[in-house]
């Protein structure tokens, strides 16, 4: 689109055409928006895109509410509206469609082959999104170091990830990270 067009045209067109590959919500997206959301479009620095996303993960509610951030951040709450919108309208209507699909061909092999194909899809989306978030919040090499241990902490051990954020949350208001 122009760099001068209107910006909740841009929005719409950017999280519409966004959500059509969000397998596995709105976080497996986080690369993609970083990209956009820093380094095309320019409407956010690294440091506001990680603190939005920390807001986003804070708040209650789904976790697009980042798109909703990014839209607000962009052009207020026209922004917020259309980017959320967006983001979840041409999502919900190929959901739509292809539950109908899937349920008229209940008995077919190629429902089930899509559906395990999009596991690992998802799984490598989720830790690109991981890593996009760890390069952007981690200015430090202690919060580097900090990351890497409580991502191989939750990995190796069944230890409830509220200890893990209350660990780092105690980090963070001692000033250590």
């Amino acid at each position: 689109m122009n760099e001068h067009a209107n910006p909740i045209a841009t929005l719409i067109w950017t999280f519409g055409l966004m959500s059509l590959f969000a397998v596995g919500g709105a976080n497996a997206a986080i690369p993609e928006m970083h990209r956009i959301a820093v380094e095309v479009r320019h409407w956010m620095t690294d440091k506001e895109f990680a603190d939005v996303f920390a807001i986003s993960q804070l708040s209650p509610g789904p976790n697009v509410l980042i798109v909703t951030l990014i839209g607000y951040s962009v052009a207020g709450i026209a922004g917020a509206l259309a980017a959320t919108l967006a983001m979840c309208g041409p999502t919900a209507l190929l959901a739509y469609y292809v539950s109908g699909l899937l349920t008229r061909s209940r008995h077919s092999r190629w429902p089930a082959i899509i559906q395990a194909a999009l596991v690992p899809l998802s799984i490598g989306l989720m830790a690109a999104s991981g890593f996009i978030l760890a390069r952007t919040s981690d200015q430090s090499w202690i919060a580097a170091l900090t990351t890497v241990i409580t991502a191989i902490v939750a990995f190796a051990t069944r230890l409830n990830p509220f200890w893990l954020l209350l660990a780092g949350g105690v980090l963070g208001f001692a000033g250590v990270i």
